[in-house]
Order: C-alpha cells, then sequence, then structure tokens
C-alpha cells in the first residue's frame, strides 16, 4: 500500500547544496508513491464569462477526483478500511443472521421489540450482504488495486534500471569506511565487482566508483502480500456467493442422495444453483462408537466411526470408505463431515385387531452427553382404533442407553454405552397436524390437537419398556413394541465452498510476503577508488539503507574485508607500528557508523 514516509536517512542527508545533494543515490528505495500537498483550491483563478467557469470547474472536478484516488489509495485509509471490516464482521459473530439460523433470528426479533426492527434496518441480521459492508468490501478491494498497480509499474522500472552513480560526498552516509592502498584505481574496482557480486549485489561500473543495490525482494514481497490479499478477497466472496451447506439424519441401512429435497436443512450463497450440486449418493452401512469407561474421562467418546458405501455420479461404481471425525470424504467439490450421533430404537405399532401399522427406527435426538434423548412415535396412516375408526397416534419418547435402574435416580442416562437401555413412552390420540399442510418438527410432539390415553385411574398411560416389551394401549386400541433391535443414526453435513484452495494460497503467498517485506532491507554500497596527489590510491566505501539499521556498518564492513584482501592497506615505513610484526596483515579499517556533524 502507498507509504507516504520519506525515503532520507536523516537530517545530515538532505543537503540541496551541490556538496551534499544525494541525488539519485538516496531515491527511490521504496516504489511507495510519495503523498503530495493538495491547494485547497484545484481550479485557480477563473477567468470572466461562461467558458472561464466551464474551465475554472473541470480543473476543479479533475483536482478533487485526484485527490480523492490519492487518498482510496493510500496506506492511512486502507488501514481505516480494514480496521471498519474488522469492526463489521463483529456484529455478524454476536448477532443470530438469517443465513445460519432463521428460527434465532426469528426468536430475538420476538424476545426484543424494540431492538429488533433497528437491528433490522441497519442489516445487522444480515451483516455480510448488507449494503454498508458491501460498500466497505469493495472499497477496500479498490483501494489495494489503486496501490498495487502503480507500485508494480515502478518496481518493474527499478528492476530494469541500474543502481544510481554515486553521490559526490561519501561520509555523508551512515556507513562509511576509507583506506590507502598500493593497489590501483581500476584494480580495486576490479576488486569490489568481485566482492559485491559474490554477496549477490546487483553492480555496475558508473565512472570512478561501483554502484550496488541489493534487497529488491523487499518491495517484491510487499507487492506479494497486497496481491494475495486481492487474491483471498476475491476468493472469500467467490465462496460466500457459490456456496452451500446442508444436513442429514441418517440411520444405520439409510441412505442419502445429494438432492435439495433429501435434505434435512439446507443454506447457500445467493448464486447458488441447483445444477452446481455434486452429484453423488451413499448409505450409511454401519455407526460404531466407542467411549472411555473408567477414570476421570469416563464418557468420553474415543472412536467415532462411519462406515459408507458412496457412488460418484448417477452411474458411478459402488465404493467403501469411513468418515470419522475431522476426516471427512472429499467427492468433487463436495466435504461430507460427521457432526453428530444418537440411537434409534425399533419400534413395532399394532392396532386394535393386532395388526402392525408401523414399524421402523425412531430417531431420537440426544439432550446431553451420556445420550439421553427424546423425540416422538408418530402414526399418521393405517391405524384403526377398537371401534375401527380411523384415527392418529402420537408418543412421547425417552430413551436412556445406560438406565440407573428403578429407583437410583431420575430418566437420564449414567453412560453414553448401550449398557441397559430404557424407553420411556407417553401414549396420544387424534390429531397429528399432517394435513394442515403446515411444516412441523418430526423429533417433537404438539399436544395442543391430541387426547391422551388413560388408564383405570384417570392418568395418563405412560410406561417404561426394555428391549423386548409392549405397552398396551387401553380398551383394546393396539399396542406399542420395543424391539430388540436398536439402532445409531449419525449427522452429516455436506459442504460445498469453491475458492478454498484459492483462498489457502492467498493467505500462504501473504505470509511470506509479509515476512519479505518485514526482515529484508533495501541497501545501496558504493566503492570509489581515485588516485591522490601523492599516487597512491584512496578507497572509500559507503552504505545506504532505507533505514538506519545497525547492520548496515557490519555488512559494510564484511564487504570492506573482501576488498581490502586485494588492495591492502598502505602504510609508510615512517608511520609503520613498531610492535607490529613483520609480514603481519594490516588491520582492516572498520566501517562507521551513521555521522553527525
Amino acid at each position: 500500500m502507498s507509504d507516504t514516509r520519506s525515503t532520507d536517512v536523516h537530517s545530515e542527508t538532505t543537503d540541496t547544496t551541490p556538496d551534499g545533494d544525494l541525488g539519485a543515490a538516496g531515491s527511490q528505495l521504496s516504489t511507495a508513491p510519495a503523498e503530495v500537498a493538495m491547494p485547497g483550491s484545484f481550479g485557480g483563478s477563473r477567468a470572466p464569462g461562461a467558458r472561464g467557469w466551464i474551465t475554472w470547474t473541470a480543473r476543479e472536478v479533475i483536482g478533487w477526483t485526484r485527490w480523492f484516488w490519492r487518498q482510496l489509495t493510500s496506506m492511512r485509509v486502507a488501514l481505516i478500511l480494514l480496521f471498519l471490516l474488522s469492526l463489521g464482521a463483529i456484529p455478524g459473530s454476536l448477532i443470530p443472521q438469517t443465513g445460519t439460523d432463521a428460527l434465532k433470528v426469528a426468536d430475538f426479533m420476538a424476545a426484543h421489540k424494540t431492538l429488533g426492527p433497528v437491528y433490522e434496518k441497519l442489516g445487522l441480521f444480515h451483516v455480510y450482504s448488507s449494503v454498508w459492508f458491501s460498500a466497505i468490501y469493495i472499497l477496500l478491494f479498490i483501494s489495494l488495486i489503486g496501490c498495487i498497480v502503480p507500485r508494480t509499474g515502478q518496481f518493474v522500472g527499478q528492476l530494469r534500471g541500474r543502481p544510481p552513480a554515486a553521490p559526490k560526498r561519501l561520509t555523508r552516509l551512515p556507513a562509511y569506511a576509507t583506506w590507502r592502498t598500493g593497489a590501483g584505481p581500476e584494480e580495486v574496482r576490479e576488486a569490489a565487482l568481485k566482492a559485491l557480486r559474490k554477496r549477490r549485489f546487483r553492480v555496475h561500473e558508473t565512472g570512478d566508483a561501483v554502484a550496488a543495490e541489493k534487497g529488491y525482494l523487499r518491495e517484491a514481497g510487499n507487492l506479494v502480500f497486497h496481491s494475495a490479499l486481492i487474491v483471498m478477497l476475491i476468493a472469500f466472496a467467490w465462496g460466500q456467493l457459490l456456496k452451500s451447506e446442508g444436513n442429514k439424519l441418517i440411520v444405520e441401512g439409510d441412505g442419502f442422495s445429494n438432492t435439495l429435497t433429501q435434505y434435512d436443512d439446507f443454506k447457500s450463497g445467493n448464486l447458488f444453483t441447483d445444477d452446481d450440486l455434486v452429484p453423488f449418493s451413499f448409505t450409511l452401512d454401519n455407526f460404531t462408537g466407542t467411549y472411555e469407561r473408567t477414570g476421570p474421562n469416563k464418557g468420553t467418546p474415543r472412536t467415532y466411526r462411519a462406515d459408507l458405501t458412496y457412488n460418484k455420479g448417477a452411474y458411478g461404481k459402488s465404493r467403501k470408505t469411513s468418515v470419522k471425525v475431522n476426516e471427512p470424504l472429499n467427492i468433487g467439490d463436495a466435504k461430507v463431515y460427521l457432526v453428530s450421533h444418537g440411537y434409534a430404537p425399533v419400534v413395532t405399532v399394532r392396532d386394535g385387531k393386532g395388526d402392525v401399522v408401523y414399524h421402523d427406527a425412531v430417531p431420537l435426538l440426544p439432550i446431553d452427553s451420556n445420550v439421553t434423548s427424546q423425540g416422538a412415535v408418530k402414526v399418521y396412516d393405517g391405524y384403526r382404533d377398537a371401534q375401527g375408526k380411523a384415527d392418529q397416534l402420537g408418543f412421547a419418547a425417552f430413551f436412556v442407553p445406560t438406565f440407573a435402574g428403578a429407583g437410583k435416580g431420575t430418566m437420564f442416562s449414567q453412560f453414553p454405552g448401550l449398557d441397559f437401555p430404557v424407553l420411556a413412552l407417553s401414549a396420544y390420540h387424534g390429531d397429528l397436524g399432517v394435513n394442515a399442510g403446515i411444516p412441523q418438527n418430526v423429533y417433537q410432539l404438539n399436544t395442543k390437537n391430541l387426547t391422551p390415553f388413560k388408564d383405570a385411574k384417570g392418568n395418563l398411560v405412560k410406561a417404561r419398556l426394555l428391549p423386548g416389551e409392549t405397552m398396551q394401549l387401553p380398551g383394546g386400541n393396539g399396542s406399542i413394541t420395543f424391539d430388540k433391535q436398536i439402532k445409531e443414526w449419525a449427522g452429516f453435513q455436506i459442504v460445498q465452498q469453491p475458492a478454498t484452495g484459492w483462498a489457502l494460497g492467498g493467505a500462504l503467498a501473504a505470509i511470506f510476503g509479509l515476512a519479505g517485506s518485514l526482515f529484508i532491507q533495501r541497501r545501496r554500497v558504493w566503492v570509489r577508488a581515485t588516485a591522490g596527489a601523492d599516487g597512491v590510491t584512496v578507497v572509500e566505501m559507503a552504505g545506504l539503507g532505507r533505514s538506519e539499521s545497525a547492520k548496515l556498518p557490519e555488512e559494510l564492513g564484511d564487504l570492506a574485508a573482501l576488498v581490502h584482501d586485494h588492495a591492502p592497506t598502505k602504510t609508510d615505513e615512517k608511520d609503520a607500528d613498531p610492535d607490529q610484526e613483520p609480514g603481519a596483515d594490516t588491520p582492516v579499517p572498520a566501517a562507521e557508523g551513521a555521522q553527525k556533524k
């Protein structure tokens, strides 16, 4: 994103005198465009007449347009938009969303008569599709593109160019080293070229100096980071618009085909169509669940595994697989997750004549970690009472896989495994409401239009049944039997969310790009070798970074040592150190830090 900071090292380097000006040497260490101060009026003086007014107005419109564009594509505004996007996502996490759970939204509206309508007008029940969230999202998208495009062009221009020539006074740079040598200037520059290339600098010889530059990957990482953000934004939007998510409860032995009518509940993005569903089907062959039986983790699941037989497409070959928690089945762009589990007792209902009118496994929903479950048994058709009159039956069901025993506590399970299963039933008859055409919950029994069966004492007929036991309905109206077979069911979530691979790739690229832009330093080095008045070559080395760093003098010192190996210091005999051993190496001059004048 646009960076409005100056690239000068410190106030010492901004001297505009011919001797102190760094010129091109201190420029373009970053591709971020500098912020230009804007006057209060872009039109300037307005000439008289209609033509003058039109010209002035055009200049004003163009000027303000350019100013707004610079503001939108600046780092400051981009950060503000990112902050607003983060703030906008908070109500999407705290307030019920219609796309996730419409029932919770309805409950919230019913419980908050004043606050609910306000939230609805503000779009807080559908944050991610609201106008204000979309506006922030689109502006951020435009801001990122406006940052990347000009910086990319400038960066490519720098890659095609050469490091700038050395400034006149290298002593004014933050890191500096110098020594005198008997080697000729051409020999020194040749040694400098080899040393800098060995350290992977881009180098070239210009005049009496060698110019080198390194750290281009810093800006490349910056551009990769911002480009990756755009990829992530596109992937997120594409995934939200074309995603689908549905849930299905399946009893052992039953199957599922990936069509809308097969789902228990289903929600999708705005651009999703039925044709986008991946064609496949599967059957739940068996469910296996094991639990810890001792210790502090008693009852904790150890194994949740659903064994499936699935087919790809309408005529695909049958294949067997197992789905576990966090180990989904991948079929094309769809993923089948195992998300829940419970029991489905098999019951048999007979009418007054003893004929079987219902025989099926009834899935019951767990209400605690020990799989205490509740639900309903509903007999819509085929039942006739003792007088032969058509009627409907309803049984409120409560199931525990491990019963504590009569007189040993309430009707709650003590363990999630099938150690001592008990089914408790309460019997009703009448209108189940199925003919009204109003959708109803198959796991709940609405007793509003039902009449309870009563015993001789006038109490509701109810019983606790062990596997194989039967509860008789009074007046010869039939019976219900808890069969010895108890099936298990598994809840699956089928998810299709395209562009997840793009989002992952964008996230990884953003991490690597950000790391490069933070840890790679852009710097320049110059080596100047000139012949002095006494014929001895004077070597000057200096370095400049985008910002002052303790590593720059250290790196310059290492480079100076490499050059010094080929062009050692020349010491006059009269100035030689008397304590130095004959033939010993001359000390390498250390690179100085930022000089304060």
